[in-house]
């Protein structure tokens, strides 16, 4: 099993949310998040004063899923964020070593 974490940008979560559904992910958790990566966050003018704001508003998608799932949720996340632009994000996939489903205790494939 894996758990596969994207950083993306807050508009592009519904393109997302709609790609994993169209691939059969039934449940993502969604977290707002700040960061920055290359772009290095920008310079904004506020009532004649500029400043720099260094964290830029992401949102964080998470997805635990079997091994033969996680290529097809890579493909559809990377398809669905992609703008072309500096500040896409990033896609994490890291092993999960045990899942348990709290209200029936399934455990691994099964909790997913």
């Amino acid at each position: 099993m894996k758990m596969v974490v994207a950083i993306i940008k807050p508009f592009k979560l519904d393109d997302v949310r709609e790609a994993l559904s169209d691939v059969g992910m039934t449940g993502i958790t969604v977290t707002e998040v700040k960061g920055f990566g290359r772009q290095k966050g920008h310079t904004e003018l506020y009532r004649g004063a500029e400043y720099v704001v260094d964290f830029l508003p992401k949102v964080k998608v998470e997805i635990a899923v079997t091994d033969d799932r996680v290529e097809a949720v890579v493909d559809a996340v990377r398809n669905a964020a992609n703008t072309g632009r500096i500040g896409d994000g990033k896609i994490f996939v890291y092993n999960l070593d045990q899942v348990v489903r709290i209200r029936t205790g399934e455990v691994d494939g099964d909790a997913l």
